[in-house]
């Protein structure tokens, strides 16, 4: 964040930057990751520019409370899946570029943007465990494959339901070819796994091929989630555009940022109607805090999709030219790509060429 505020500066972007609280810190002193008073701030921003922070099961977070609240029915959540279901940030989009003279590149030439459903499916949410006996009820009474789970005890059996809508899944789907259809794109491959997720996965390959219809000039592609893993890395230059559920999506997009250069350099936004939250999508790393060791590149490229989302489109291309220029010359690296420099020089090469 202290990188990303350095170069925000020198573009001399007329904004107010307030902070917000949020972390496992709050977590531990006041049994809430994300408090109600950040929740009230960001609904009078304009949008978010989220940090990295650390997120743990559920066991462990109990576990680290402080002694005073044990026991008090805190329970912890994501913070950031927390904000995008209270804000509807409905579309989690998130570009893996290889930008040349990288030598973590798995190829030169991969150049894909994914398109994330970011408020349903998998990561919904709606988990139980134990399983309280009227869901099972209403399961058993409603399937036949239920009762075999019975004989374990309700006891020992955990759920989590993958609830998806035709509305969320038209409307991602949308958002993958609006954007296809603006910047030149000539193909939308939708990623599930229709042919075991027979519900959810039909669902949403029927509904993709509903909105294709809209866009005679792009073609559709359909993969299963496990082939798809494979041809990303056989043949990553072949795909322009992915578009999947939550948790599909989140796989495939750390998959795609490793034929980039890894986390450190991906980007993304959570995007909403009204709003948006942008983040690195590397999560944090506790023991090099304070050590200014890690790559600033993807904050600083998430910060380029901030620009361009407040219609900053100028101020974003110098930053992405900035950090293309800085990436090709070879010569200011972090620790991950061979280099020996601190996230505040590789920043400050940036900013020499802004």
């Amino acid at each position: 964040m202290e990188c990303a505020r350095l170069v925000l500066d020198k573009l001399a972007l007329d904004a107010e930057y307030t902070h917000g609280d949020i972390g496992w810190e709050f977590w531990r002193t006041e049994g809430d990751a994300l408090p109600q008073r950040t929740i009230d701030m960001m609904k009078q921003m304009d949008c978010a520019l989220f940090g990295a922070i650390t997120s743990k099961p559920k066991e462990e977070a109990q576990k680290e409370l402080n002694p005073d609240l044990q026991d008090k029915g805190f329970v912890y959540f994501s913070p950031i899946v927390r904000l995008r279901q209270e804000f509807n940030l409905h579309t989690n989009l998130r570009p893996c570029k290889a930008y040349p003279g990288n030598p973590l590149n798995y190829r030169d030439d991969v150049d894909i943007v994914i398109f994330r459903e970011n408020t349903e499916g998998m990561y919904g949410g709606v988990e139980f465990h134990p399983v309280p006996q009227a869901v099972f009820n209403a399961l058993n009474a409603n399937h036949p494959k239920m009762a075999k789970f019975e004989k374990f005890g309700l006891d020992n059996m955990a759920l989590s339901t993958r609830i998806m809508t035709r509305q969320a899944c038209a409307n991602i789907v949308t958002q993958a070819f609006e954007y296809a259809k603006k910047f030149g794109r000539k193909s939308v491959t939708v990623v599930d796994k229709p042919n075991v997720l027979r519900e959810t996965g039909g669902l949403m390959i029927r509904t993709a091929r509903e909105v294709a219809k809209n866009y005679p000039g792009i073609k559709l592609w359909e993969t299963n989630i496990d082939a798809q893993c494979m041809w990303l890395v056989k043949n990553p230059q072949d795909y322009e555009i992915l578009v999947a559920e939550n948790m599909f999506g989140d796989i495939l997009s750390d998959l795609a940022a490793q034929l980039v250069g890894g986390l450190g350099f991906a980007c993304s936004a959570n995007i909403g109607d009204a709003f948006a939250v942008f983040e690195p999508t590397h999560g944090s790393a506790p023991k090099y805090a304070g050590q200014y060791k890690v790559n600033p590149m993807a904050m600083l490229l998430t910060t380029k999709m901030m620009l361009a989302w407040l219609g900053e489109t100028d101020m974003a291309a110098r930053l992405e030219t900035a950090v293309a220029e800085v990436i090709a010359e070879e010569k200011v690296r972090t620790y991950d790509m061979g280099g020996s420099n601190t996230s505040l020089e590789v920043t400050e090469a940036v900013i020499a060429k802004l």
